[in-house]
């Protein structure tokens, strides 16, 4: 049976259909409001293709059910970029400052993964972190291999 539930999405409450309340908020988020910024990589929270801001700490769409976070703030790659359309809310201070590190270290090879990696790195940011701590939220895979330009990135924030 269908549920209407209503999300807190990039700063805007939206209201969305879905046939089953333990559907992941990784497939509400692309294909029931189209912000395909956050992407499927492994399913089991290791490559972090899928991560969000969820009240404002780093967390996995892939493994959220939409029961989950109804009632919460999920901030995704759109919503940190300011390219969300729906948003007002203006680019993260934090997404201007690592998403220009990592155009400096030229991280991105095949770029499938960097958003979920950005927002991997904000995450830590507004935890608190910098630099060298940033490094234990990142991704544990990434296809291209680019671990060394990603920790040069990430060590000069």
């Amino acid at each position: 049976m269908a549920t209407t539930v209503t999300l807190n999405i990039n700063g805007v409450n939206r209201s969305v259909t879905v046939t089953d309340v333990n559907m992941k908020l990784l497939w509400v988020l692309r294909d029931l409001l189209g912000l395909t910024g956050t992407k499927y990589g492994c399913g089991i929270q290791q490559c972090s293709a899928c991560a969000v801001l969820l009240d404002g700490q780093n967390d996995y769409a892939c493994s959220l059910a939409v029961s989950d976070v109804v009632g919460r703030k999920v901030t995704t790659i759109e919503g940190l970029a300011g390219a969300d359309p729906s948003s007002t809310v203006a680019a993260d201070a934090n997404y201007v400052m690592a998403a220009a590190a990592w155009q400096q270290y030229q991280v991105p090879q095949c770029g499938y993964c960097q958003s979920g990696m950005l927002v991997r790195c904000v995450g830590a940011m507004k935890a608190g972190h910098h630099g060298s701590q940033i490094l234990p939220e990142m991704p544990n895979i990434c296809a291209c291999g680019t671990y060394a330009r990603i920790k040069q990135a990430v060590t000069n924030l």
